[in-house]
């Protein structure tokens, strides 16, 4: 598709893009919309049915993820001034910590595990209760809530019933950092200010919901996916195990070359032309993050893993005033626990390639699980 029809329109009217020069243009072009309303309307107009989540985005307000500048660029910008890169690397040796201790935990209980989940999903939740600063006795019920959240659409009530008591939990965590400020992103989010502008308490819950839910499974992905493609490609983990200072390039080619988010969506709020098509007000168009990232124009032999390829502005996390905010602590995540995995075990190898099962989702590439021997 991408040789052959690069901006296609579906049989439902709704446009793919899939060369990586068109994706980039598009995602930093406001005529493409992210706005939830917009959105709705769009679906709508094909038959679809988002009444159900548009439940739970109503509970949730408008977030970063669902709005257009200016209300995007507002929200963001708030939060761009707590969550910086400075915080995210102080995590580093936290991030360190949680992941020794989860291979500890593996190793201990045998010479096999399912790296999902025993490393790569409980990381992500750990560090976020660190980021967040959950008290250590709280944070079992607010996994538990991350695990719900990740399945919000399918059981709308269970997911209602979640959101009530993390807005319940998190508001008296939001009380008690403006009475005694830590060193938290909570306290950081309550005390950040632009041009007289805060984040409401209705945004403070909206925001933290997004950093809780946005880099869960995704980061658990970008690890998942990035060990299995090592472990297809022994020359190249062979460089990494000879040459660990790879590992930030590594996770990089790693994070381009098994793309987690397949595709995001956008609606089109106003005529415009992409690749010598009109795409119309209204129209729906998915933006295929994957294809993109294999576009042979944009990189040089793109079905090839190489841990050390140059000019590698994937587009994995995004482009333009949408870009990941999480993507960051997502690479950060996956550094540490791709290099750990590497050193501390020189073993490790598929335990049944024919028995890995891709969970059916067109817009993720998740495994169900990832089976390995060390």
């Amino acid at each position: 598709m991408r040789r052959e029809s690069p901006v296609h329109r579906s049989d439902q009217g709704i446009w793919y893009l899939t060369r990586y020069a068109d994706i980039e243009a598009a995602l930093g072009d406001l005529r493409l919309s992210n706005d939830r309303d917009r959105m709705t309307r769009a679906y709508s107009a094909l038959g679809g049915d988002l009444k159900a989540l548009s439940r739970l985005t109503d509970r949730l307000g408008r977030v970063m993820t669902n709005t257009d500048p200016p209300d995007h660029s507002r929200l963001r910008k708030l939060a761009n001034r707590a969550f910086t890169a400075r915080r995210v690397e102080a995590l580093r040796d936290g991030v360190q910590g949680i992941v020794d201790r989860l291979v500890d935990e593996a190793v201990a209980a045998g010479p096999s595990m399912d790296l999902i989940e025993a490393v790569a999903a409980p990381l992500p939740m750990s560090v976020v209760c660190e980021l967040f600063g959950i008290p250590e006795e709280d944070r079992p019920r607010v996994k538990g809530w991350f695990r719900r959240f990740g399945r919000l659409t399918e059981d709308i009530d269970k997911s209602e019933a979640a959101i009530d008591q993390y807005e319940e939990y998190l508001s008296g965590l939001i009380r008690e950092r403006r009475r005694a400020p830590g060193d938290d992103l909570i306290s950081a989010l309550v005390a950040t200010q632009a041009q007289d502008e805060r984040l409401t308490d209705s945004e403070l819950l909206s925001t933290c919901f997004v950093l809780i839910t946005a880099g869960d499974e995704t980061t658990a992905n970008l690890i998942n996916n990035g060990v299995l493609a090592l472990l297809r490609h022994p020359d190249q983990l062979a460089r990494l195990r000879a040459d660990p200072g790879l590992i930030r390039g590594a996770v990089e080619e790693l994070a381009r070359y098994d793309t987690v988010t397949q595709a995001i969506v956008r609606v089109v709020a106003e005529d415009l032309e992409i690749g010598g098509r009109t795409l119309r007000e209204g129209d729906l168009a998915y933006l295929f993050l994957a294809a993109a990232n294999r576009d042979p124009d944009r990189f040089e032999d793109p079905d090839r893993l190489d841990l050390t390829r140059p000019g590698n502005r994937h587009l994995t996390f995004g482009h333009g005033p949408h870009f990941c905010l999480g993507g960051p602590l997502a690479k950060l995540q996956a550094e540490v626990a791709i290099g750990t995995l590497v050193r501390r075990l020189p073993g490790l190898r598929l335990a049944d390639e024919a028995a890995l099962d891709w969970r059916p989702n067109p817009l993720q590439r998740r495994l169900s699980a990832l089976p390995v021997t060390y």
